[in-house]
């Protein structure tokens, strides 16, 4: 317990920051619910397409406009199935990180096969635009002791967890925290019956802008994440380049890539280190 958390060193001038981070799952995970074999309809799938026929490209357009860097995490497959997508966003000044291959879910793939997909996408990654990502994204924001060690073994960062409100070390890997209120597939996600309707875009345009008021006046990482199908849309569109306009406008708020964060968070000295075997103090005590 620390009652007296001290602030965090974010480089000067700034006093906070902010990260602007796309999920391209496209039909990843769909493919990966439906290993086992595709259904005959096609109305979630192709819901799933849209963020590689429209969606994608006018928020990379918009990010130019504003002048931001965004993180793009992609599954594996879905550079694989559209090879264009890598070379395209690292031409239009954009970062790509990973996201898995198949977007496997922690819970369903054994060690093993996790070591597997993650070295499997690093060299899709290296073939397809001759440089190696730094950086990886937990498909559903889960991890695992093994993960985290094999993110280490191969010098990647990582964004998926929720342990703080500033980049933080643990089990040897720089950790870039998410928030689940910050992500729009809880508010907008819906693929027919039996998911929630989705929530007015105006009122989560206004909690995400407070989000990012409060988290940054406290010295935080305001980190936002999106989907390529999600979010794609032009209202939706239009309502992020008003977040990032109003976040460019506080002087004291660094707007940087997970890779510029993660490479002067590794300068740091004596930050919050967790270790793999204090992760989970009460097991084996009830």
């Amino acid at each position: 317990m620390n009652w007296d958390p001290s602030p965090y060193p974010w480089p000067e001038p700034y006093r906070a920051a902010a990260c602007f981070s796309v999920d391209v799952d496209a039909t990843a995970p769909h493919l990966w619910q439906h290993r086992d074999g595709l259904p005959a309809t096609l109305a979630a799938l192709e819901h799933r397409q849209y963020g590689m026929r429209r969606g994608l490209a006018r928020m990379v357009t918009m990010l130019e406009r504003v002048g931001i860097t965004g993180t793009f995490f992609v599954p594996g497959v879905v550079a694989e199935e559209n090879p264009e997508l890598l070379p395209g966003l690292l031409e239009r000044n954009q970062e790509i990180a990973l996201h898995g291959y198949f977007h496997e879910l922690v819970g369903d793939i054994s060690d093993a096969q996790f070591t597997d997909a993650l070295e499997r996408s690093l060299e899709l990654f290296v073939a397809q635009t001759g440089l190696r990502p730094t950086g990886f994204r937990s498909p559903a924001w889960e991890m695992t002791p093994h993960m985290l060690r094999e993110l280490a073994r191969l010098d990647l960062w990582d964004s998926s967890l929720m342990g703080e409100d500033v980049p933080y070390n643990i089990g040897g890997v720089t950790e870039l925290p998410v928030r689940w209120d910050n992500d729009d597939a809880i508010f907008f996600k819906f693929l027919g019956a039996g998911d929630r309707p989705p929530q007015s875009d105006h009122e989560v345009a206004k909690q995400w802008c407070e989000d990012a008021i409060s988290q940054t006046d406290d010295g935080c990482l305001f980190m936002l994440t999106v989907h390529d199908w999600i979010s794609g849309r032009t209202n939706r569109v239009a309502m992020l380049e008003e977040l990032l306009k109003t976040l460019s406008e506080r002087p004291h708020v660094w707007i940087a890539s997970c890779d510029a964060l993660a490479k002067y968070h590794a300068t740091l000295e004596g930050r919050l280190d967790v270790s793999l075997d204090d992760i989970r103090p009460i097991e084996g005590r009830v």
